[in-house]
């Protein structure tokens, strides 16, 4: 990778955006459909428009509501649009946040500083689903917050049965999934509440993937389980909004069921010599372009857009999960409400892993799930002109690794499976953190998930390093 210093005098605009085309070349193709997570995309023109949304006021600053009144009215009308669509009362109040783990670690902060304000609570615990996005087990590292684990029924869902156990007098949260992210489906949220309430605990639904596209679901006429503040003891609710939301990356939010929540969120400095300081939320400096836009994504789409595009994501997310249906050797994990899936291999046979290894050579970029294994969707309007393609690329990976079981010895397969079932899982961490990091060295290293290169004979991508490494391992404790 070629790397540019800071150069000694300026180079022209045109230059460098010649470079940020080419540096985007080996990018996902996420324009024509291919990619299947992190992106939400519609077209170039909306994408113009958004740009356009976001440099009129890339350059305001939201530290201080009180300087720039355009990005708080932009906020107020943001968060009012998502109460309404949470089927809020006018009591609910929140904050646009920079993304969904922002919004994550926000409620965190807030339950855990509630608990210790009204109930002297010292050693705070929160019961978190074991689908629980990865972003609530950060912040569990970085607030100090125990977790306790909520395993799954046969559903996929979690499995309530087992909760009213784990609530004791320390739990300052229950964390709720509307959809999880690796399975799709939605967590029994009024059974939750209903536990929530009798041991007076906050209930926080993670709605941030499903938070603008559920709600538009159920206005098309979708069958769904009750899981926003219709809930009695739902309490907070996060929700991106450049996810189904489809405003630019940087915008979620995090709403509260009343004010005396959200005040336990702020943060007030009064004796700093540079004046008293209040925030809202994690960030200082808050970027007036991602709530520009987000504002402008919202008052184009409106209802009829968002339902629309609902109608589209739910046409492409039930012909992907009748298509895996039809095929004998495999299996969608749960009962998913969309707009997302997970699904597995029946037959021993076929390796899951290696289907992933076949689409991924046809173009796909498909990302891979554990316990169990499987291969992951996130579906969105898009893909509804490229679904047939993709199930009849699907059908024929499946028959290619039925014929050739050797494939779930070789590429990423092979690496994955071993990575998923490695015993180890503590030393798995530590020796993932190490490599990650040397991404972020002294002038960086370049480093794919899988179907790394190979340098001077040692595998560059992350999974096979970490594969050779538990291989060399196990070979030298049986020698």
């Amino acid at each position: 990778m070629k790397r540019r210093p800071l150069p000694t005098r300026g180079r022209p605009m045109a230059d460098v955006l010649d470079d940020l085309k080419e540096f985007g070349s080996d990018d996902p193709d996420y324009k024509n459909g291919r990619l299947w997570s992190l992106v939400y995309y519609l077209d170039d023109d909306y994408t113009d428009f958004l740009n356009q949304a976001y440099g009129s006021f890339s350059s305001a600053n939201g530290l201080n509501p009180t300087a720039f009144k355009s990005l708080k009215r932009f906020e107020n009308d943001i968060i009012a649009a998502t109460a309404e669509n949470l089927h809020g009362t006018p009591d609910v109040c929140g904050v646009v946040t920079s993304g969904g783990t922002e919004s994550c670690l926000l409620a965190v902060k807030t339950y855990r500083d509630l608990a210790r304000a009204t109930r002297r609570v010292t050693k705070p615990e929160m019961v978190l689903p074991v689908t629980a996005h990865v972003a609530w087990f950060k912040a569990s590292e970085y607030f100090g917050v125990k977790v306790r684990l909520l395993p799954l029924d046969k559903q996929m869902r979690a499995d309530v049965r087992k909760l009213r156990g784990l609530v004791n007098r320390n739990t300052v949260m229950i964390l709720g999934s509307a959809p999880e992210y690796p399975h799709g489906t939605i967590d029994p949220i009024e059974e939750f509440g209903e536990i929530a309430q009798k041991r007076g605990v906050p209930l926080h639904v993670d709605a941030c993937v499903g938070g603008f596209i559920l709600p538009f679901m159920e206005m098309n006429g979708r069958k769904l389980p009750l899981w926003d503040y219709r809930v009695p003891g739902v309490t907070s609710i996060s929700a991106d909004i450049h996810k189904y939301g489809f405003a630019a990356k940087g915008a979620s939010t995090i709403t509260y069921r009343n004010l005396d929540l959200l005040k336990h969120q702020m943060f007030v400095y009064q004796d700093w010599p540079g004046g008293v300081f209040a925030s809202p939320a994690l960030l200082g400096t808050r970027p007036g372009g991602a709530y520009a836009a987000a504002w402008a994504a919202m008052q184009h789409m409106g209802k009829s857009g968002y339902r629309d595009l609902a109608r589209r994501t739910c046409k492409a997310f039930d012909q992907m999960r009748a298509g895996i249906a039809k095929i004998p050797e495999l299996y969608v994990m749960g009962e998913p409400s969309g707009p997302l899936l997970g699904y597995g291999s029946r037959d021993k046979d076929v390796n899951i892993y290696a289907v992933g290894d076949q689409m991924d050579a046809k173009g796909w970029t498909i990302n891979r799930l554990q316990n169990p294994d499987g291969l992951h969707a996130m579906i969105t309007a898009q893909h509804d002109q490229v679904m047939a393609d993709y199930l009849r690329d699907l059908k024929a990976s499946v028959a290619t690794v039925k014929a050739h079981p050797e494939l779930a010895q070789a590429g990423s397969a092979a690496t994955y499976g071993m990575m998923s079932h490695i015993p180890m899982r503590g030393m798995v961490k530590q020796k993932v953190l190490d490599m990650f990091a040397t991404m972020y060295q002294a002038g960086g290293a370049e480093m794919d998930l899988h179907h790394g290169a190979e340098a001077a004979g040692q595998p560059t991508s992350l999974v096979d390093r970490i594969a050779l490494w538990y291989v060399t391992r196990k070979q030298r404790n049986q020698s």
